[in-house]
């Protein structure tokens, strides 16, 4: 691809990814609006990767405990003692990712390619904007994260799991469940953040997987400069949501999302 193409998915990716506003359907709107070729999957996951090592990145000191504490869990266990906390926050990101792992398995089988319809986006876009601003708007905001239970990351991990379709948000469909938990703003978005470590972590090693047979290496150079430059752009994005959820709401992003979602609903059935 030329390189302002890869540059332009690379900042749609990077910004989009941990703002509430769908990252893979954004990356389905560009090639759409600006009248490109589909990149197709594989870069959209060597991108997704590029904004997992943001992840990994900005919460080092999460995931420095966490490894840690894994670390440590087989010493406490011979020893009869109690599990670190970051141990049992471990379990529950694995917990939280089994929906989506299932998920992934069954679109894989049926949805090869994807569901990239800019009529599916128009949907979600518009329903999961709904839903974030009732859950922001209609649930107590009093616990933290090490307050969510198993059964609470479960459900957190169901709502990822329907991320998978284009348009509605990992990040705002995870943060959107976590509100609904009465987690606060701040605490639901870092659960979120963290939880697509291991989420975006199996689609990169699948996909990866599947360039690695292909053995196109023009595809693996774009792949890997998309990857850079997404995680530029997604370092600045956890940054920002960071620093807004703790004084702001969501109703700006949704207010985008609705105002995206009827455009598109137009584009899809208004100018029939």
């Amino acid at each position: 691809m030329p390189f302002v193409h890869i540059l332009v998915l690379a900042a749609v990716q990077g910004l989009t990814e941990f703002l509430p506003v769908s990252s893979s359907g954004h990356l389905l709107l560009v090639p759409y609006f600006m009248g490109w070729s589909d990149q197709g999957r594989i870069i959209d996951v060597a991108m997704h990767i590029g904004t997992l090592l943001a992840v990994v990145i900005y919460f080092w000191r999460d995931v420095f405990s966490m490894t840690r504490a894994l670390g440590r869990s087989f010493t406490l266990a011979a020893r009869g003692r109690p599990m670190d906390r970051e141990f049992w926050l471990i379990l529950k990101l694995i917990v939280a990712s089994i929906p989506a792992v299932a998920a992934g398995v069954a679109i894989e089988h049926y949805f090869p390619d994807g569901m990239r319809d800019i009529s599916i986006v128009a949907w979600t876009t518009i329903i999961f904007a709904i839903l974030l601003y009732a859950a922001d708007k209609m649930f107590m905001t009093i616990r933290r994260m090490e307050h969510i239970s198993y059964l609470g990351a479960f459900f957190v991990g169901c709502f990822q799991a329907l991320a998978l379709i284009p348009g509605t948000s990992r990040s705002g469909a995870t943060m959107t469940a976590a509100r609904i938990l009465g987690v606060e703003r701040s605490e639901a978005a870092r659960f979120s953040f963290l939880m697509a470590i291991p989420t975006i972590l199996g689609a990169g090693l699948l996909e990866g997987y599947k360039l690695y047979k292909s053995g196109d290496m023009t595809l693996l150079h774009d792949a890997v400069i998309g990857g850079m430059l997404a995680f530029v752009f997604g370092l600045a994005a956890i940054a920002f949501m960071m620093a807004w959820l703790r004084r702001a709401s969501f109703t700006p992003f949704v207010v985008y999302r609705l105002c995206l979602g009827a455009l598109l609903m137009w584009i899809v059935y208004g100018a029939a």
